[in-house]
């Protein structure tokens, strides 16, 4: 399995990034939120905002109206967690 790594400070990967975008995270902001990328010494944030693109947010709606956007997808990765 290749695995590209865009955040090296937690591991994280494209296709991790990609999956939380799938689910509903519209910024690196809300990347951050569900799995650190970003948070730490800030060099991954360009290549998150460049796999973000811009305007391909299924929830941008949801967003711009500050309703939650990823309380589903979180709390499904919580309860697979336990």
């Amino acid at each position: 399995m290749n695995r590209v790594y865009v955040c090296s400070c937690f591991g994280v990967t494209e296709d991790q990034v990609k999956k939380h975008a799938a689910d509903g995270a519209c910024t690196p902001r809300q990347i951050a939120s569900a799995c650190k990328a970003g948070t730490d010494c800030g060099s991954c944030v360009r290549r998150i905002q460049a796999l973000l693109g811009r305007g391909s947010c299924p929830r941008r709606e949801l967003a711009d109206r500050g309703m939650p956007v990823l309380s589903d997808a979180l709390g499904a990765d919580r309860q697979e967690a336990a």
